[in-house]
């Protein structure tokens, strides 16, 4: 049995034609095509983003249940702030993660989760010494700030 990979366009077409044709059992496979071909537009996929606090937490510069309620307060889901419920958006943590899951169609952006980790460090002041870094596709990641002795070089001179 050889299968063909067909287009999304053909595909539709390809599905009318097959719903107009009776099903017998001279052809059994028409029936087992029209659910494979139903089958792939119904999955519905998420997208989950992670802040890890791994570095100010263990120092205990950080409070992350408090940041996860300022998340949960602030992130705006089709314009409206405290609509997280209504809209499947769930935010987790662990002891030094934040996992925020929310369906693919809402169109989350990892942006916002970035401008409220600045300002939630902004808000506790801890603006000065940490930074919010993408450590991948799908996280950040909260650093400290590397100082290096630049006045070294001012005293030699």
């Amino acid at each position: 049995m050889r299968f063909l990979r067909i287009s999304p366009p053909c595909l539709s077409i390809f599905c009318n034609f097959l719903t107009s044709r009776k099903c017998d059992d001279a052809n059994p496979i028409l029936p087992l095509l029209l659910v494979q071909a139903k089958g792939k537009t119904s999955k519905k996929s998420s997208v989950k983003f992670v802040i890890d606090c791994a570095a100010p937490v263990d120092d205990k510069v950080l409070d992350i249940a408090s940041f996860e309620k300022y998340l949960s307060e602030r992130i705006k889901v089709e314009g409206k702030t405290g609509n997280l419920a209504q809209t499947n958006v769930v935010i987790t943590r662990d002891r030094t993660k934040i996992t925020v899951a929310s369906p693919n169609d809402l169109g989350l952006s990892k942006r916002q989760l970035k401008y409220l980790s600045k300002r939630y460090l902004k808000k506790q002041q801890l603006r000065d010494y940490l930074r919010v870094i993408a450590s991948s596709k799908n996280s950040y990641e909260l650093k400290y700030y590397q100082i290096t002795a630049g006045d070294d070089d001012d005293a030699a001179e």
